[in-house]
């Protein structure tokens, strides 16, 4: 969640030009693991953090149980079942939390790559739906992942869900029932967890979207269809 709810989005073209050291340092995690990857459990063979399997597949594996569940590559909807769990449980429209899961797929999610950008990056966002610390630490209150560290992210797909369906719970709790302007609900939520909850107010109130938002926006809307294939399978 690269955003005002802690931090702001960087462009795709920007990870294409990720700092030497940054991969130098993932090479180099990842060369460790080496045959370890080789066996590593795919993703939908084992059971993940709180449960999140349905039809579609079990949670994938977090770290320190078998297994790392990246295998190389990364599609949003490989994770459908997680999100139609998620979504159920915070009361939100699963298509939102996987379009986001789409928007937020411009940069690898290899969870060792992850690890080593936080070493230069220390307030990075981390897990598949890019949340930041201090979000992930206001959001888990009072849930049954309260326990879990935000360092936890890179590793358990279905807990980045979790944190973001509720998140999105928590954005909706704070949209106020008469809003100006052609923004849907969904479309507002988005981008609050992409600006942060102050913006998404702003924008519920009619002030113009800038440029930044209105990419995101824009990338949201082209992915919109896609989600909801994704979690029709």
């Amino acid at each position: 969640m690269s955003r005002g709810v802690a931090g702001g989005r960087s462009s795709r073209l920007w990870w294409i030009v990720l700092p030497v050291a940054a991969l130098l340092l993932w090479g180099v995690t990842h060369g460790q693991k080496g045959a370890t990857d080789a066996s590593s459990t795919p993703s939908g063979s084992a059971s993940g953090h709180g449960g999140g399997s349905g039809a579609g597949g079990a949670s994938p594996s977090p770290s320190g149980t078998g297994g790392s569940w990246y295998t190389g590559s990364y599609d949003p909807s490989q994770f459908a079942a997680q999100v139609r769990q998620r979504a159920k449980e915070a009361g939100v429209d699963p298509q939102l939390v996987m379009a986001i899961l789409y928007n937020e797929d411009y940069k690898p999610h290899d969870p060792a790559f992850e690890r080593a950008w936080l070493k230069i990056k220390p307030t990075a966002a981390l897990g598949i739906a890019n949340m930041h610390e201090a979000t992930y630490d206001q959001v888990k209150q009072g849930h049954s992942f309260a326990d879990r560290p935000w360092t936890s992210l890179p590793d358990d797909p279905d807990l980045a869900i979790e944190a973001e369906a509720w998140c999105l719970h928590d954005l909706a709790t704070d949209l106020p029932a008469q809003r100006t302007g052609s923004l849907t609900e969904d479309q507002l939520l988005a981008l609050g967890y992409n600006t942060g909850p102050g913006n998404m107010l702003a924008f519920a109130h009619g002030v113009t979207v800038g440029p930044q938002a209105q990419q995101y926006l824009d990338t949201l809307n082209s992915n919109w269809a896609k989600a909801g294939k994704a979690i029709a399978i």
